[in-house]
């Protein structure tokens, strides 16, 4: 393990949290716009500096605070819209929960 590069080990702790995040419960699925929010929320590295054990709770105060403040954001993701907006407020909302 102390062998690998700071990339190497970056990659390998974003898929540990990729892993948590795709997780869901048996028989009660995510909404799409949720699962594309925390998703993109994981590639774009908002989460990298929470621990693994502690990305549930990330995810679920992220996904409860998009739906109740920005909840067009949510429904844009499940319409397969994409926009600049998305974004910022996936990084200012992602910011908030992540320290």
């Amino acid at each position: 393990g102390s062998d690998l590069d700071a990339a190497t080990k970056l990659t390998i702790d974003r898929g540990r949290k990729n892993l948590e995040i795709l997780k869901q419960g048996q028989y009660s699925p995510s909404p799409v716009g949720e699962q594309v929010a925390i998703i993109y929320a994981s590639t774009k590295g908002f989460i990298d500096v929470v621990p693994v054990e502690k990305v549930r709770a990330f995810e679920i105060e992220f996904l409860s605070t998009l739906n109740t403040q920005h909840k067009n954001i949510i429904d844009d993701l499940a319409a397969g819209k994409f926009t600049e907006e998305l974004g910022e407020v996936a990084k200012d909302v992602a910011s908030r929960f992540a320290n």
